[in-house]
């Protein structure tokens, strides 16, 4: 089951040391985004410059474009200039409807004397002038993208009713260098790129908290796999697994009291459940097989994860409690990566048909399956805090970049940057204000 591992493309390393940091500067220039595919039936959305941008420096409605844009549901229709003062709060919506749009989103932005900004946002049907939706934010200039994103969030949940994804993070791992590994932090559009950690020796398998104030890994820089649970917002970290052999593959229970991690500390790599502190260690798993890659089902009473035991590696479920497991995939003679979203509906995982690693989702209710992405090199599948996206990893041109799929297969972007092999993306929760 070594293909099992192969994005992980170590399983032994020399010593090395990382350095610790509380995300104080950007890891790497903002990533591209290339989108193709549109969805079925695209909600036409116009959207104003929002008033007072030329003070501020930056049109949080463009973001708030891209944000929509990249899900590939709505059809944007942008105006060229920005609102006058007097015009963003009862814009006359005849020229917007005239130009096919359902709803117009306008906005103004403006410095208070504290230094913080004020910015106010508001959604009209554009058939009749009608108020759909209105916010107001205070932000620092550090926060004004993210700002934006909710916004984002604001629109896409009033328009399609499936909750937000735009005022996240991603986190991923991006090998610069042979010999240098960074653990990355950045908004869910791949901006504000920030590192959390740099290490000589490769760091693996990053997974959030519920939170969103924590991120599990592996590192490697005591010569040896060793899981680390690392507080964002102050860069501290603890080991929370250093036993005897790997350790790897971690995964946060809901609650963020526990995590699953893969231990081959008995012999055969297989799933244990430690608390997050580091004490409590408990085996899960009980096979003559490689059982690993575990995440937890969204309402902690299971856990999935990759094993062998049937002879090819194939995603299992477990309850917690029990020592029976059951197998899940059966239309790929291939399944490894398991990702669950949110509301427990659909599986992500990576297929091997033909040679080709593919992202497939899996109801897991009906059982259906189909492949979602159109790479053939793909790793990693993460799902988006709504569950309406997946981010992977996969190749371009010999090099790792980050890639998303809607969940339907639809819409594709491609996210690259100009330097470094990129891999192990994880998508994080919202951020909760």
């Amino acid at each position: 089951m070594q293909t099992v591992f192969s994005r992980r493309k170590l399983l032994a390393a020399a010593a090395g040391a990382a350095a610790l940091g509380t995300l104080p500067a950007a890891a790497l220039a903002q990533l591209r985004i290339e989108i193709t595919g549109v969805g079925a039936n695209q909600i036409p959305v116009a959207l104003m410059s929002m008033a007072g941008s030329t003070a501020s420096g930056i049109d949080l409605m463009q973001i708030v474009a891209a944000d929509l844009g990249r899900t590939g549901e709505f059809r944007l229709i942008q105006g060229e200039a920005e609102a006058n003062p007097e015009d963003w709060a009862k814009p006359d919506v005849a020229p917007w409807a005239e130009r096919g749009a359902s709803v117009l989103a306008s906005g103004a932005i403006e410095k208070r004397p504290s230094g913080e900004w004020e910015i106010v946002y508001k959604l009209f049907d554009a058939a009749n002038g009608g108020v759909l939706d209105e916010s107001r934010y205070l932000s620092t200039d550090t926060q004004l993208r993210m700002t934006a994103h909710r916004i984002a969030d604001r629109i896409y949940d009033k328009l399609t009713g499936l909750g937000g994804l735009f005022t996240s993070r991603i986190a991923y791992v991006n090998e610069r260098a042979k010999d240098r590994f960074e653990l990355v932090i950045a908004d869910s559009d791949g901006a504000n790129a920030k590192t959390a950690l740099r290490s000589s020796e490769p760091i693996i398998s990053p997974a959030w908290s519920p939170d969103g104030r924590q991120v599990a890994y592996v590192s490697f820089e005591n010569k040896k796999p060793v899981v680390y649970v690392h507080t964002l917002a102050t860069g501290k970290r603890r080991v929370v697994a250093n036993f005897k052999g790997n350790n790897s593959a971690p995964a946060f229970s809901p609650d963020g009291n526990r995590l699953a991690v893969a231990l081959s500390r008995d012999g055969m790599t297989q799933i244990f459940l430690i608390n997050a502190d580091g004490t409590g260690v408990e085996r899960f798993s009980r096979s003559l097989a490689i059982d690993t890659e575990p995440c937890f089902s969204a309402d902690g009473r299971y856990v999935y994860f990759t094993s062998d035991r049937g002879g090819s590696p194939q995603i299992y479920r477990q309850a917690i409690g029990s020592g029976q497991a059951d197998r899940v995939t059966f239309s790929s003679s291939y399944a490894v990566s398991p990702s669950i979203d949110a509301k427990g509906t659909n599986l992500a995982f990576v297929s091997r048909e033909a040679g080709k690693y593919r992202v497939s989702v899996m109801d897991l209710q009906t059982g259906h399956q189909m492949p979602v992405s159109r790479t053939t090199l793909d790793e990693s599948p993460s799902f988006s805090p709504n569950g309406r996206m997946i981010i992977y990893a996969t190749e371009r041109g010999k090099r790792g970049v980050l890639a998303t799929a809607s969940v339907d297969g639809i819409v594709h972007a491609m996210l690259s940057g100009p330097a470094g092999d990129i891999r192990e993306p994880t998508w994080g929760p919202l951020i909760r204000y």
